[in-house]
């Protein structure tokens, strides 16, 4: 699509952040025009006009810059955009000619549903947005739908199983991988420590080597030694080391 847009030419070459500043402040967008046999040239242009022309005929429009200097045939080679607003603040134009072929990059439109997501709980992933494409300006189309109507599970589509349009060529690799339905990955959730220290503990037996018998309270008490019964070896020796007592004087 061609969008004649009509624009002024500034006269500094590099301009100040001030003239800048001011440009953006009437919501003017300050812009440069280069490429082809003629010097860069710096001019200004209506932002609400700018993006207009863009949403009617897309990031690869074909613009007619008119200005007191003469007619830009040109097209967006690089948009900057405020980081909070994401409005533009800067546009480079790239002069090109109708009967010669540009690269370009053409936006990925998905359509469609694939069963494998929707009936079998995969997810759909994205490897590739755009296309690289070279094509006379005039035969630029604006996407390149990708239909996933009947992907399933482990199905992809690859760049040459895509649709283009007659006269254009794909630069990008024929098996470079556009979208993909795979599994969903189930995280594996960890049973909380304390529960599995106490399983340890309840399942660990009472040691067959403890002596006594409990209270009514369950506290272990020591039974007292039975009469006749041979002393424990550390009183045999407290035993031997008291001196006897004697009688007598």
């Amino acid at each position: 699509m061609e969008i004649t847009l009509n624009v002024e030419v500034r006269a500094e070459k590099k301009g100040t952040k001030k003239a800048l500043s001011s440009l953006r402040a009437q919501s003017r967008i300050p812009a440069v025009v280069y490429g082809g046999e003629k010097g860069p040239v710096s001019i200004a242009l209506s932002e609400k006009e700018f993006v207009d022309a863009r949403k009617k005929g897309g990031a690869n429009a074909i613009l007619h810059l008119k200005h007191a200097g003469g007619v830009e045939t040109v097209v967006v080679k690089d948009l900057q955009r405020h980081p909070v607003t994401d409005r533009p603040v800067h546009a480079d134009f790239q002069r090109i000619s109708l009967t010669q072929k540009i690269e370009v990059r053409v936006p990925l439109v998905v359509v469609g549903e694939a069963p494998g997501v929707k009936d079998f709980g995969g997810m759909l992933a994205h490897d590739l947005r755009e296309l690289r494409l070279k094509a006379l300006p005039t035969a630029i189309p604006q996407k390149i739908e990708v239909d996933i109507s009947h992907l399933g599970l482990h199905q992809s589509l690859s760049v040459g199983d895509l649709k283009v349009p007659a006269g254009v060529d794909v630069l990008d690799a024929a098996d470079h991988v556009v979208v993909r339905v795979s599994v969903a990955k189930v995280e594996e959730v960890a049973a909380p420590a304390a529960a599995v220290e106490g399983a340890a503990v309840a399942a660990e037996p009472e040691s067959s080597n403890t002596k006594g018998k409990k209270d009514e309270e369950g506290k272990l008490v020591k039974e007292a030694p039975k009469a006749g019964a041979a002393p424990a070896a550390g009183a045999k020796d407290a035993a031997k080391k008291e001196p006897a007592k004697k009688e007598g004087k």
